[in-house]
């Protein structure tokens, strides 16, 4: 099932349930704009797909709203250090995150964190989705999946991630799970200074968002083996799926949201939402978005918490499979 119909599948299911559960009902909120200039947080250092698609967006919305929005990258134990910074935020509407797969619905089930997502951080729309793609270094000397896979069985094989619990994290141990493999995890503070040691031969290979790595595959510098949704995008038409490559139903989808301070006033949240959709939709955004290979994907705020709800679950249940620790 792809990312849409995931979606619509969680918000049919259990938007009701999360919204009564988890959306703050609070009946008056403050300015709108806020007064003082919005800090939108990224959990990634710059120069990876989070920052580039929280940079594209934030232009339009503070043109949008009339306020000057900063991009404030915050990176670190793979986006929860972030994640834990805006969680402890007062809820006035100028504090905003760019929030990511992994600290809101993996890390709770690799380690004990300071927050709880589901209390100190509250759901205003998504964002944007994407595939991974594994990339390897050319000295590695494979071409394919299979030879990849064959190269792990007889040695050892490191394969880099955005940080423990990230996206890139969980589309490796899964696909160690599929591939019968078990390469050697190794956690970066984000997508461009993975990339660098990929590039460099310090590290073997990455599920990489596709806007970091494909410069690189295109310089011929990268050896691109598989995408890890179910589908091949226009912009990755040329690279096999996992599944297509010997392991049907494979999928490890990348999708960064924005949430804000658990505390902050459903009215609030209900505006920020309204202008989020808005530049989401909007044609150029999307169509900038689109070429650095992210889908934009709008909702309200019940089908976010109702979606963020379900992959937690289907995350969680890897974890265990997997015996997976924070270390």
């Amino acid at each position: 099932m792809n990312f849409q119909r995931r979606l619509l599948a969680a918000g049919a299911a259990c938007a009701a349930l999360c919204a009564a559960a988890w959306l703050p009902a609070v009946a008056q909120a403050p300015d709108f704009p806020p007064k003082k200039p919005v800090t939108l947080v990224v959990g990634f250092a710059p120069g990876g797909a989070a920052d580039a698609a929280a940079r594209l967006i934030a232009k339009k919305l503070a043109d949008n709203v009339g306020q000057t929005i900063v991009v404030d990258n915050k990176a670190g134990a793979g986006g929860n250090i972030a994640h834990q910074f805006v969680a402890g935020q007062p809820g006035d509407g100028s504090v905003l995150l760019f929030g990511s797969v992994g600290p809101l619905t993996i890390a709770p089930h690799l380690m004990k964190l300071p927050y709880d997502p589901f209390r100190d951080l509250a759901p205003i729309s998504g964002g944007v989705y994407f595939p991974n793609v594994l990339v390897a270094h050319k000295a590695l000397g494979v071409k394919t999946l299979a030879e990849f896979v064959a190269l792990a069985k007889t040695k050892s094989v490191d394969f880099a991630s955005t940080g423990a619990g990230s996206a890139s994290h969980l589309a490796g141990e899964l696909f160690n799970q599929r591939a019968g493999i078990d390469m050697v995890h190794v956690p970066y503070k984000g997508g461009a200074p993975a990339l660098q040691d990929l590039i460099g031969e310090r590290i073997a290979s990455y599920f990489a968002a596709p806007p970091t790595a494909m410069p690189h595959v295109e310089a011929g510098r990268l050896i691109p083996l598989a995408t890890t949704g179910l589908t091949r995008p226009d912009y990755l038409r040329g690279i096999p799926t996992v599944a297509e490559a010997g392991y049907p139903g494979f999928e490890a989808l990348n999708w960064y949201a924005f949430v804000a301070p658990g505390k902050t006033p459903a009215p609030m949240l209900d505006r920020w939402n309204r202008e989020i959709v808005k530049v989401l939709n909007d044609a150029e955004v999307k169509e900038a978005l689109l070429k650095h290979g992210l889908t934009p994907q709008p909702t309200t705020r019940a089908e976010f918490a109702a979606f963020m709800k379900k992959e937690s679950d289907q995350w969680g249940t890897i974890v265990r499979q997997r015996k997976l620790t924070a270390n």
